[in-house]
């Protein structure tokens, strides 16, 4: 068994034990969970985007003032205490420079001197000065091997310190400390392209320590001199300076980008957001904000029910990881308040905080990796307002104590923290989506790309969601199962499309392509489900179990017009079926639930295959039965095939939907309908053919025959065990018997034109030509077997499925084959004997002579006493005819071979009856023979007369009898 579905078993265990129990809530068990209101998500919303616009970093603007002109003091900033910092950090990797820093550092310092280094207070010559002069000792194989070895942050900072002393020192009057403080701002610069170097290769992840004492060592520098560009250092001394300062804050809505999402969503104007903002910003504060966060983190170490706790996982590990997560997003967000805020860090005790910027982007912030979740949910992300290098201990900035008097679970109510705030965010979240969706200028043109994609969320909402689910301490396995439940939620209203479902699924699953160096943080919750929470295992199953409710309704209400001209695509079901629902581990059906659907989804098929047909029966047969033909009957089966292999055609690569097959409830149905429908019909037409005394076509029994034979050869593939409903060729086996009398009667015609039409000569192509073997016969015998074979053909072109009725149909058509040639044979022989007897010219003038004429001739010829032979003169017709003769006994011996004569006798043979049941075959005979008249008997008694008698003989001259 996979690992995956082992823990998919034990989860569904646990989660179906605490479902039986009742599973821990955030809110507690005992508390009922009370409807969020429109306004109250409203106001929750608009409080988180207001102090999102407080938290964002201050806009500055270059500012000249007047140099001041009393003398410049040194700064406090004392080496010795930078290095007492710097000796607090434990020695181990953490806190130690990574392998291949040094050369990297080295390739940044050559771009500083070059003039290529991208940051703008790197330009100015003087700071070049201080780095060529660390640069020097810093190439020193002897300090460089020694660097590569031990990696500590102290001994670059001293070399550098201690270099750049000298170097601006030199060419100063005594008494001038000026170079002192731009040691201090040198040497800030050089701690932060320390810090580039670590964050650029992202190193920085893996040394948190590091890079918060880094930050903090800067800070430290930078406390009498926040201006650090070229073109401070240059303006020193010479009258005027120029210095930043920051834009206040202008609260008005105009200027607040979340503000406004919050309007467009909720659907108010900008007036009466401004109105709110108004009426609470004095409790909207960053002192509240932070008094919240000190607030939860002091019921997360009481393991209040404010927090999850242990009871919610199903796991320690899991529960251990969330909470050291926790931790440290904190003391981020705390620490992000006192940056926009210093005044709150004034009454505070403890370690100093450390200094920090703003950044565009920030892959290794996690706070950062967590809005990433939500961010799928739009093709264009954006970073939060702000954002911190590393996490920090906040432990000792605690405005709340933590003791055995810490707060209890009702003495606080959260500014900014609603008091379900999986509920209120599910709410927004609804309301951002219902939005985003009606709006259609966010929503993809189809012809902007060849593949058009769904948009879900605006990148307004996206960051506004990211923001409230930050604030309000929402786990990003939590992000992600409200916003598929409210998914599901508008699938099962129909709001939304299955494009647009199968897009949300994708959207939590598939990496982001533009962090491509951090890992993928999706990846991470979907691969580790035993670390979530009891209530996302909970609603990731109740959310999977309901979608799959809904898609097999989709897919059985599909199915019912499977049968028709244009039937819906199931692939999209199918999809989001097979990879967003059963490839989830946390899914599980029953074969039970399986077989059931299977069961009603056959039954379903069968029931739209019968009102298929009886719309196919409705449309072909006429009411009434006194006009119904063969070809109504003809026609019905076209239909029924014609649906038939177009459903076969049509699931040929995928016959199976969820184990049923539609052309097997197809053809299952119809079928057997067809077949008693079409045996009542024929029985009804015969029989009132019978009535009415009218012939029914050949052809079209014909006609029908072939159709029906072919509906029985399906009926036969698709039901095995199941019978056809009639014997087809029982029923129309007397339109084959009515061809073979028309055929009979109509052989003789046959001959006697062939014959009437030939002219019995060679078929050459001119009289000089001497014939081949197939030109010596005439066209007359080669026309009579040419209607032989077609007359043949037509009966085996039916493929009768009967071998006693087609074996009597080859010997009655064999027998008019035999009456042909026998026909054809009897005209040749007279015409030829009728040439033989003809008289020669001699014998025609003798005819025609005088007695006179005679008697003198016959006295020359007795006076010359001998006989003159003359030769016979035959008709070049007569050798045609005798070759006619010689090609028909050929085609007959073909035509038996083609037959199967000996076939069809031995099936005759077999349908016999026994020997003992044949009747006694008469050898004797009685005939009796009259003689009526004799003529031309000669005399052959002595007195001239004759006394006659008869002798009867057969063929074989056997005497038979005699009359004496």
């Amino acid at each position: 068994m996979s690992t995956s579905s082992t823990q998919s078993k034990g989860i569904n265990q646990r989660v179906n034990s605490v479902e039986s129990n009742g599973y821990p809530r955030r809110n507690g068990s005992h508390q009922q969970k009370q409807p969020v209101s429109h306004n109250d998500a409203y106001l929750y919303a608009l409080r988180v985007a207001y102090l999102t616009y407080l938290l964002q970093p201050r806009v500055r603007r270059t500012q000249h003032v007047p140099a001041p002109q009393t003398t410049t003091q040194r700064s406090s900033t004392s080496i010795n205490d930078l290095m007492k910092d710097l000796s607090l950090i434990r020695d181990n990797k953490s806190t130690r420079f990574p392998h291949g820093f040094m050369s990297e550092l080295e390739r940044r310092l050559t771009g500083v001197l070059m003039g290529k280094e991208r940051k703008p207070e790197y330009n100015d010559a003087a700071i070049k000065r201080s780095f060529a002069a660390f640069f020097n000792a810093f190439t020193e194989q002897s300090f460089k091997k020694r660097m590569e070895k031990d990696r500590r942050v102290e001994d670059l900072v001293l070399i550098f310190f201690s270099n750049a002393a000298k170097e601006l020192q030199k060419g100063r009057p005594p008494g001038d400390d000026a170079w002192k403080l731009m040691v201090d701002r040198h040497l800030a610069l050089f701690i932060r392209l320390i810090s580039l170097v670590l964050r650029d290769h992202d190193w920085i992840r893996d040394r948190p320590e590091l890079a918060s004492r880094l930050t903090t060592l800067e800070g430290k520098l930078l406390a009498h001199d926040q201006d650090l560009t070229a073109g401070s250092s240059r303006n020193v001394g010479v009258g005027t300076s120029t210095t930043e300062v920051q834009i206040p804050l202008s609260h008005e809505v105009k200027d607040m980008p979340l503000v406004q999402a919050v309007a467009r969503i909720f659907g108010l104007r900008n007036t009466q957001v401004q109105s709110d903002i108004d009426k609470h910003k004095t409790t909207w504060t960053e002192k509240a904000a932070l008094t919240d966060l000190k607030a939860y983190q002091a019921y997360l170490n009481l393991n209040s029910r404010r927090t999850l706790r242990a009871e919610d996982f199903d796991s320690t590990e899991g529960y251990e990881a969330w909470r050291k997560a926790e931790a440290q997003d904190l003391s981020q967000m705390m620490l992000a308040i006192v940056q926009s805020s210093p005044e709150l860090a004034k009454s505070t005790s403890g370690t100093i905080l450390p200094q920090f910027h703003r950044q565009p982007i920030a892959s290794d912030s996690i706070d950062a990796a967590y809005s990433d979740v939500s961010k799928r949910i739009s093709e264009h992300s954006e970073r939060s307002s702000y954002v911190i290098d590393q996490p920090v201990d906040m432990s000792a900035f605690s405005p709340i104590s933590q003791g055995s008097d810490g707060p209890q679970e009702d003495d606080l109510v959260f500014a900014f923290i609603p008091p379900d705030p999986r509920a209120f965010y599910r709410f927004i979240l609804n309301e951002a989506l219902t939005h985003d969706l009606n709006d259609q200028s966010l929503q993809v043109s189809a012809t902007a790309t060849k593949t058009p994609t769904v948009k879900l969320l605006s990148k307004q909402s996206t960051e506004l969601l990211n923001e409230i689910s930050v604030r309000w301490r929402i786990p990003p396995i939590s992000r992600i199962m409200i916003f598929l439940d409210v998914v599901r939620e508008k699938f099962i209203d129909q709001d939304i499309t299955l494009d647009t479902l199968d897009a949300a699924f994708n959207f939590v699953k598939e990496p982001l392509p533009e962090n491509k160096k951090s890992p993928n943080l999706t990846t991470s919750l979907f691969s580790e489900r035993t670390k979530w929470p009891f209530a996302d295992i909970v609603l990731n199953q109740q959310i999977l179990s309901s979608l799959h409710d809904a898609l097999m309704r989709d897919l059985y209400a599909s199915m019912q017009q499977c049968y028709e001209q244009k039937p819906p695509n199931i692939a999209p079901v199918m999809y989001v079926l097979e990879h967003h629902i059963y490839d989830d581990p946390s899914f599980s059906r029953s074969p039970e639930d399986l077989d059931a659907f299977t069961g009603a989804l056959h039954e379903g098929l069968q029931q739209k295959a019968h009102e298929m047909y009886r719309s196919f029966l409705e449309k072909h047969v006429p009411q009434d039965q006194n006009s119904w033909e063969f070809f109504h009957v003809i026609e019905l089966g076209k239909a029924v095939t014609s649906l038939s292999q177009k459903i076969q055609k049509r699931y040929k690569k995928n016959p199976e939907i969820m184990g049923v097959n539609p052309l097997t409830a197809l053809v299952e149905t119809i079928l057997p309908l067809y077949a008693e429908d079409a045996r009542d019909i024929v029985s009804r037409i015969l029989q009132l053919s019978e009535q009415k005394e009218e012939e029914i076509p050949i052809e079209d029994g014909f006609e029908l025959y072939q159709e029906l034979v072919d509906i029985r050869r399906v009926h036969g593939q698709c039901l095995l065990n199941v019978p056809f409903a009639f014997h087809i060729e029982d029923v129309l086996v007397d339109f084959v018997w009515r061809w073979i009398r028309t055929t009979e009667s109509t052989i003789r015609n046959w001959v006697d034109q062939a014959i009437k039409q030939d002219k019995f000569c060679v078929r050459t192509d001119h009289s000089q030509q001497i014939p081949t073997e197939e030109q010596r016969h005439s066209v007359s015998v080669i026309d009579i077997f040419s209607s032989f074979n077609q007359a043949i053909d037509r009966v085996v072109q039916l493929n009768w499925d009967n071998d006693l009725q087609y074996a009597k149909f080859m010997t009655a058509l064999a027998k008019i084959v035999g009456i042909g040639i026998s026909r054809y044979c009897e005209i040749v022989e007279q015409q030829f004997s009728k040439e033989m007897d003809r008289l020669s010219p001699e014998q025609e003038a003798a005819a025609n002579q005088t007695k006179q004429e005679r008697w003198l001739q016959l006295a020359k010829d007795t006076w010359n006493n001998k006989e003159k032979i003359e030769p016979f003169q035959f008709f070049p017709e007569s050798f045609v005819k005798l070759n006619n003769i010689d090609f028909a006994a050929q085609q007959l011996d073909k035509l038996e071979h083609e037959v199967n004569v000996d076939a069809c006798a031995a099936v005759i043979q077999s349908h016999a009856p026994p020997v003992t049941q044949r009747q006694k075959k008469v050898n004797n005979y009685v005939f009796t023979i009259k003689i009526v008249e004799a003529e031309s008997l000669k005399a052959c008694d002595m007195n001239g007369f004759s006394d006659p008698y008869v002798v009867l003989g057969d063929e074989y001259q056997k005497r038979l009898a005699k009359t004496r």
